[in-house]
């Protein structure tokens, strides 16, 4: 495991090499990650199942890319469960083995086992102070997703209710389905 003593540079931080344990940059410092359990990798799966069906010709779905952001006036790595970056935001052409270099439409945070709800809707506010503009935090307890705008409040989407979204143009899930997609016990 990685031992930061030192405040890391952006570019420091992205030199890092790649080992068993998986780091952001929080704050000038590597802060590792939670490691993911099998309700949160089944969860993943389905929502990734889910974006792709959708989002083939339409952008970049990616899972636990790096993306580099901005957190109060210093760099921010962050690395969600799922992105999903239009082409719009980043041509189709974009061929770099990197961190996302722009803020993503959605970022999809799964709460693990030792999070909280509260924490994840701080990163959540983070996430779109930074650029991003949707964040879902799904909750396997709750069997929920909870959606974060810049611009209005958080709304909850449990059951059958549908996820319908402009920005995700002809995108429609509901929380059950992806429950049920990812066979998490109800």
């Amino acid at each position: 495991m990685l031992q930061a003593k030192n405040k890391l540079t952006l570019e420091e931080f992205l030199a890092l090499p790649e080992g068993d344990v998986t780091y952001e940059l929080v704050d000038s410092e590597a802060i590792p990650k939670m490691s993911p359990k099998f309700f949160h990798s089944r969860l993943t799966k389905a929502l990734l199942r889910l974006l792709e069906n959708w989002g083939q010709d339409k952008g970049e779905v990616g899972i636990e890319w790096a993306v580099v952001l901005t957190r109060r006036e210093q760099s921010w790595v962050p690395i969600p469960e799922l992105l999903y970056v239009s082409y719009q935001r980043l041509t189709p052409d974009w061929m770099e083995n990197e961190a996302c270099p722009v803020p993503p439409e959605l970022v999809i945070e799964i709460i693990s086992p030792g999070q909280t709800f509260g924490q994840l809707a701080a990163k959540a506010r983070d996430y779109l102070d930074a650029g991003v503009l949707r964040v879902w935090v799904v909750d396997s307890q709750a069997r929920s997703i909870t959606v974060f705008y810049p611009d209005a409040p958080p709304q909850t989407y449990m059951g059958d209710t549908p996820l319908i979204d402009s920005l995700f143009e002809g995108l429609e899930i509901t929380a059950e389905q992806v429950f049920q997609l990812a066979r998490i016990p109800g």
